[in-house]
């Protein structure tokens, strides 16, 4: 009996490699159908870290932690406009920022395709996080104006202001009024609008920025939200 109990016993134990074996064979099949499934998942994989830190502001370690929050956001490597909207919904609770952040998403979309890639993320926030006054006034005008025809005419302003104020919400302090969003385009195209023609070209956008500090803080306050 004792034999046959140590012969059992040997049995089991020249029989646990091969266990392990199989096991480690499952697990290595397992997650390579998980990798592949990932892989077709992942339709955009972004440039190269070294050439996206030579185009932006950003370190290459910066640069890896960008890419998992985007990643971890948007799994397929590309965020559409939709999908942008609800995300951004997200800090400002109190407001409909719906309008807002379809005009945000046509500017980040350089190549109007309907989808920003992470290149098109990262290059539009060094700009905004760390560019020079003169390339934030730039950027700034590319989202104002909304058709892309190279100036912002009064209408333009306005939508994006009232889609501003409609983003913050109605528990805003001091409460505005209605007509707010109104007066404010009407002080800002005065004084943007040098020659009168009712459309404010690239140079009279920035021109009027630097030489006037109450334009500038009122863009900096715009550009927190962005």
């Amino acid at each position: 009996m004792g034999a046959v109990g140590n012969s059992s016993s040997l049995q089991t134990k020249q029989r646990e490699p091969s266990k392990d074996i199989a096991w480690w064979y499952y697990q290595y099949q397992r997650d390579k159908i998980e990798d592949e499934l990932e892989m077709t998942m992942v339709c955009h994989r972004p440039e190269g870290l070294e050439q996206l830190e030579a185009q932006t502001n950003f370190t290459k370690r910066e640069l890896q932690v960008l890419y998992r929050g985007f990643k971890n956001e948007c799994p397929s490597g590309v965020v559409n406009e939709e999908t942008f909207k609800q995300i951004y919904a997200q800090f400002f609770p109190h407001g409909d920022a719906s309008t807002y952040a379809h005009y945000l998403f046509n500017a980040f979309d350089t190549t109007q395709t309907g989808s920003v890639k992470f290149e098109d993320f990262v290059t539009a926030l060094s700009i905004l996080l760390r560019g020079t006054v003169h390339e934030k006034l730039r950027w700034t005008f590319n989202l104002y104006d909304i058709n892309k025809d190279g100036y912002i005419n009064k209408e333009e302003m306005m939508d994006i202001v009232k889609a501003i104020y409609d983003m913050m919400g109605k528990y805003t302090y001091p409460v505005l009024k209605e007509d707010t969003p109104r007066q404010h385009v009407d002080v800002f195209f005065q004084k943007m609008d040098k020659n009168k023609d009712g459309i404010v070209t690239l140079d009279e956008f920035l021109e009027s920025c630097q030489e006037d500090d109450n334009i500038m803080r009122s863009l900096q306050l715009f550009q927190n939200v962005m």
